[in-house]
């Protein structure tokens, strides 16, 4: 099984409180529910490393170029996801994958995407080797984490998600 499988029970201790941000209207009844205010956040830091292919020629791991968490930068929770999601009658069944979107925190280094990062490419990100990055280059990876720690509970990580920018194919003749 992939670490980014795990269940909700394995989630329970670091549920915690979620509200809306200050302003947002609030949700309709059926995605307002007190157990999700209570309790429909969760605790997950996430943290997105770039990697150039100069970096990892040298052996280095990459940089981490955004730290945030799921429960600061979760505009919707699992529960309200899930509802979104079905409330029109679609069949969601065991196996199907959710996607949450950017998840970019309320501060500019939390920012979930290279496109924030750089503000839409005007501000070079500077990596600890010299090197820039205002877009992503052939070679370079991006690394994804996602974890789960607090003092008295067991650290559960989700794995990594990798991806690497690959050339295009050349063009056939």
């Amino acid at each position: 099984m992939s670490p980014w499988l795990v269940t909700l029970e394995a989630l329970e201790p670091f549920r915690k409180p979620f509200a809306r941000p200050a302003g947002d209207p609030r949700p309709l009844p059926y995605l307002d529910t007190p157990a999700n205010s209570e309790r429909g956040a969760i605790d997950i830091g996430l943290e997105v490393w770039l990697q150039t292919a100069k970096m990892a020629q040298a052996g280095h791991h990459g940089d981490c170029i955004s730290r945030s968490n799921f429960a600061d930068a979760a505009y919707w929770t699992m529960a309200q996801l899930v509802a979104h999601h079905t409330v029109n009658g679609c069949s969601l069944q065991p196996g199907d994958l959710l996607g949450s979107g950017t998840l970019s925190g309320p501060s500019p280094e939390q920012a979930g995407s290279l496109l924030e990062l750089t503000v839409g490419g005007k501000q070079a990100l500077t990596l600890s080797n010299g090197e820039q990055r205002t877009f992503l280059q052939d070679g370079d990876s991006i690394i994804l984490r996602g974890f789960c720690e607090r003092d008295g509970a067991r650290r559960i990580g989700f794995g990594e998600c990798r991806g690497t920018v690959l050339p295009a194919p050349a063009a056939k003749p």
